[in-house]
């Protein structure tokens, strides 16, 4: 049965589960166009209003109920669009685990189907959810992977809507498990996150107080739906707060950075959402006669999370972009994690981004020292905002596990219902992860991050991965900071495609620095550009680089929500595997007698962790 109508755009907080919104949005709003696909990132394309989203999720989640699909695992396979949007919404339907996931790419077969068969093996998934298209492509390469053999695969577009007729309501709780969302696997190998209906509709109530929507709120998102950025605050915060959402594919971003804003400029869209790279892209790619027919007036919560934020981007997409009715206070930083549904922190809407001037050299001791002039050795910090609502935050030393001084950078620890449940079938990694305990205290439990930052006046500070800090004579370096140094060298380096981390040579850690160069670049001093990276690291940073290579575009690989994995970056120099287009190396000759002796050592330590008990 459908609930008794409430006249509210939020959902009663009674309401436990996705199911009984979406079933109380098609009886209040029935006639409401939800979602809108934008082709192209054109205003021309389909849309569902929540009648139709409703049906299409019953007929669906009738299907799965007649192939006794309940607490089974379902992969979701498709191109952005509104096919996933019901396809998710019909596996909540039906009962059944959805684990959204980045469809395969055919150009790109061989690097994006192992991790996809990682993820269907650990999920032990027997459902595919998909398109024929993505059924053909699949088809291809099935002799090679086996389990996908054993799946039964699903075509949702021919699932009959008149099926919906037939479909029962299951018996879900708030503690039943909504979905698994795969981490992104930037320091590790992907893990899956296990997510409720309480954890998702608890947060949504968090993001809807803490972002600042209301009921004339409107959301353009191009974040894929498998990334939890996309799929929690880019399509299920609107089907909660019960206001439009126009979606676009983030390929159609990538092609024309443009599409993004004039689509939040057509749509007078309050809430978009993007990592930092894409601030990055508009500025390079929008062209001046292009910013003529923008009015981005309306963009009140222009969220910046998913990966390290660069200041400079930031002031330079505002300079570019005020003329268009950009506000400098529409910048919203955040900060969060799957582990934590989606955000931990985000800014306060309108309200001013928070930059902090700290010394460089007392952070890199894990020091906070606040600097009120400009002055070289200084870095700038931008704030991640508030925590969200009722939301714990400890800083914790990682290795003591006690809480640290105010004036310290620290693991972050987190405790809410937001939380999620653990990591599937993964039960020492969810104690370590998700059950951590103040040894000095024993306040607890905590989720346990792994990224290092502080909180000063109620904002959290962001500083890096614990795993990927570069430690270099008893000095803390953040890969970003070098990464972002290196950048800004000469324009024919590609802003967000480089890698900084370190090798031990003769018992010393030492730098390396991989850098991507633009395609279209031409005649460029290869040997001028290595020695001018190398000049600014060791100004900036007081770093001398052991190694530089620049390379060609497609080499240094990231996470589907665009992480640099620095650790594949390492295993393929290493190995050898890189396609350099020139380097340096501080000593050439034992360049290869070293990746040999490294392979080695790399090897005994895993025997050795391997044995310990």
């Amino acid at each position: 049965m459908l609930p008794t109508p409430v006249s509210s755009t939020v959902p009663p907080a009674e309401f436990s589960t996705l199911i009984e919104l979406l079933r109380w949005r098609a009886l209040q709003q029935s006639e409401k166009a939800a979602y809108k696909f934008l082709i192209d990132g054109k205003p021309e394309g389909p849309s569902l209003t929540y009648a139709e989203l409703d049906r299409q999720a019953r007929a669906i989640g009738a299907w799965l109920q007649q192939h006794q699909a309940k607490g089974e695992r379902a992969l979701l396979l498709f191109p952005q669009g509104l096919e996933v949007i019901a396809a998710f919404c019909g596996c909540l339907y039906a009962g059944v685990i959805a684990i959204p996931v980045p469809p395969p790419d055919g150009g790109r077969m061989k690097r994006t189907l192992p991790r996809l068969r990682s993820i269907v093996q650990d999920a032990r998934a027997t459902f595919v959810l998909t398109t024929a298209q993505i059924i053909s492509l699949i088809g291809n390469v099935r002799e090679d992977f086996p389990e996908f053999e054993t799946m039964c695969w699903l075509d949702t577009v021919q699932v009959a809507l008149e099926l919906s007729e037939t479909w029962q309501e299951p018996e879900v709780s708030g503690d039943t498990l909504a979905y698994l969302q795969y981490t992104s696997g930037s320091t590790s190998t992907p893990k899956g996150v296990m997510l409720t209906h309480k954890n998702l509709m608890f947060h949504s109530g968090y993001l809807n107080q803490a972002c600042g929507y209301g009921a004339d709120s409107a959301t353009v998102t191009w974040m894929p739906y498998f990334h939890d950025y996309g799929l929690v605050e880019g399509l299920m915060q609107p089907l909660y707060n019960g206001t439009p959402c126009y979606l676009m594919s983030p390929f159609s971003f990538i092609k024309q950075p443009i599409r993004w804003l004039e689509a939040i400029s057509h749509y007078r869209a309050t809430h978009s959402q993007a990592p930092n790279f894409a601030y990055d892209l508009c500025v390079r790619r929008v062209k001046p006669k292009q910013l003529e027919a923008l009015d981005l007036s309306s963009w009140q919560a222009a969220g910046n999370a998913a990966e390290p934020i660069n200041p400079k981007v930031m002031e330079r997409f505002f300079e570019i972009f005020e003329a268009s009715g950009f506000r400098w206070n529409a910048f919203a930083p955040a900060y969060g994690l799957a582990e934590d549904t989606l955000l931990v922190s985000a800014s306060p809407l309108l309200e001013s981004p928070v930059l902090c001037a700290l010394d460089a050299a007392a952070l890199e001791r894990h020091r906070i020292v606040s600097v009120s002039q400009p002055r070289e050795g200084v870095r700038l910090l931008p704030g991640c905002g508030r925590l969200v609502c009722d939301t714990q935050v400890v800083i914790a030393d990682p290795e003591k596990l006690t809480r640290c001084a105010p004036d310290e950078v620290g693991e972050i620890w987190v405790k809410d219902p937001s939380v999620a449940q653990g990591y599937w079938q993964r039960p020492e990694e969810t104690k370590e992860t998700f059950q951590a305990y103040l040894a000095d205290t024993g306040e607890g439990p905590f989720l346990r991050t792994g990224d290092l930052g502080f909180v000063k006046d109620g904002e959290l500070f962001i500083t890096g991965r614990i795993k990927d800090l570069i430690i270099i004579r008893g000095t803390n370096h953040y890969p970003q900071d070098i990464e972002w140094t290196v950048q800004q060298v000469h324009s024919a380096l590609r802003p967000d495609y480089g890698a900084a981390f370190s090798l031990e040579v003769g018992g010393e850690e030492r730098l390396v620095i991989l850098q991507e160069v633009e395609r279209r670049t031409q005649d460029l001093d290869f040997d001028t550009v290595i020695a001018d990276i190398r000049q600014a690291v060791a100004e900036d940073h007081e770093l001398h680089a052991y190694a530089v290579a620049l390379l060609k575009p497609g080499n240094i690989q990231k996470t589907s929500s665009g992480k640099i994995q620095r650790r594949a970056g390492r295993a393929s120099f290493l190995a050898g595997e890189l396609e350099v287009l020139a380097d340096w190396s501080e000593n050439p000759k034992l360049t290869a007698k070293f990746r040999d002796l490294q392979e080695e050592l790399d090897s005994l330590a895993q025997q050795v962790q391997a044995a310990k008990p």
